[in-house]
């Protein structure tokens, strides 16, 4: 799990339940995709919420999963813009 933390002290990461995250502080969690599958049951992780790109098709959700997580934290936790935590 990354943690990104600013000048200011604030936390921000992709939630996981890795450390118990309401150590940290008060917590602000909103959603940073969408993974579902199509009709011929493949699989999409959909990261508009973070004005990202459509991810996929993946054949195991267990892929979309990881190719979310990969993508949410190389270009929006990472991002030097950065300003609204998921």
């Amino acid at each position: 799990m990354q943690l990104r933390i600013d000048a200011a002290g604030a936390v921000s990461c992709v939630y996981g339940e890795a450390i118990d995250l309401s150590l940290l502080g008060s917590m602000s969690i909103r959603r940073g995709s969408h993974v579902e599958p199509d009709d011929a049951g493949r699989w999409w992780a959909d990261l508009a919420p973070v004005n990202g790109p459509k991810l996929g098709p993946f054949v195991r959700r267990a892929n979309a999963l990881a190719a979310e997580l990969e993508w949410l934290e190389a270009h929006w936790l990472t991002h030097a813009s950065f300003a609204d935590p998921l």
